[in-house]
């Protein structure tokens, strides 16, 4: 795998190259202390997976991210404890809270290699097969989102987002006032979306149970949920019922 270490930090970088000696199938492409000096060098020699830093003086590691035409898999590093940070459209395989430890990277590189492994020898996979489920680490209530729509890139809560909307091979996702196209279908999505927060009302919609206001009877034989936002969303009896049993645990 080749590998790209950027760190702004000398002690830290130099520190995680030389802790990334160890393991003989890595090979380092790049160590930059800054984003436009490893963008010149990704763009020239595309790596395998960038162990990124998030705090840059310039450019942040999103931003780095989201100048790359291509999507390399992501290990996060930072030294803030209260950034647990996912992605839609970017392949994260884990986050290390610096100073890291030799154990935890351990565990890191052991995850990295099973998706490395999988997304080159079976590209082709169901989104709905378990090894599919491994590809992409399942979403935590708290996590924070980096999601790229085009030029515009937000991170955001996951529990802000009011609810997914179904837009042929991709979603959209609502939150905040705004809206932003996502790169994973709906499948994807409920298989990543921690079912104690989202609920799948029907095959158009994922809402987040936080933000449904109420539960009321459609005229046609079914219900629709009223979101905070004053959206309607049709869902049927049965599954207004689960819901429902959701809401009251």
């Amino acid at each position: 795998m080749k590998v790209a270490v950027v760190e702004d930090s000398g002690l830290a970088r130099e520190g995680l190259v030389s802790m990334l000696g160890a393991y003989p199938d890595l090979e380092l492409i790049c160590s930059a202390d800054h984003t436009d000096t490893a963008l010149e060098v990704l763009k020239a020699r595309p790596a395998d997976v960038l162990f990124l830093d998030i705090h840059m003086p310039g450019s942040s590691g999103f931003e780095l991210l989201a100048s790359l035409s291509y999507s390399p898999l992501i290990i996060f590093t930072t030294a803030y404890s209260e950034y647990s940070i996912r992605s839609f459209d970017f392949n994260t395989v884990d986050y290390l809270l610096k100073p890291i430890s030799q154990q935890r990277l351990d565990q890191a590189i052991a995850k990295l290699r099973r998706q490395f492994a999988l997304s080159t020898t079976s590209p082709q996979l169901d989104i709905e097969s378990s090894h599919k489920e491994e590809l992409q680490p399942a979403l935590e209530p708290g996590s924070r989102l980096f999601i790229k729509d085009n030029d515009k890139c937000y991170l955001i809560e996951l529990a802000s987002i009011r609810y997914f909307e179904s837009c042929k091979n991709e979603a959209r996702a609502f939150f905040d006032g705004n809206k932003a196209f996502i790169k994973r279908t709906m499948n994807e999505l409920e298989l990543r979306l921690p079912a104690t927060l989202f609920f799948r009302a029907n095959r158009q919609y994922i809402v987040n149970l936080q933000a449904v206001k109420s539960i009321e009877e459609s005229a046609s034989d079914g219900f629709s949920l009223m979101m905070i936002d004053g959206m309607k969303i049709d869902i049927s009896r049965r599954r207004a019922t689960q819901m429902a049993e959701m809401l009251r645990l």
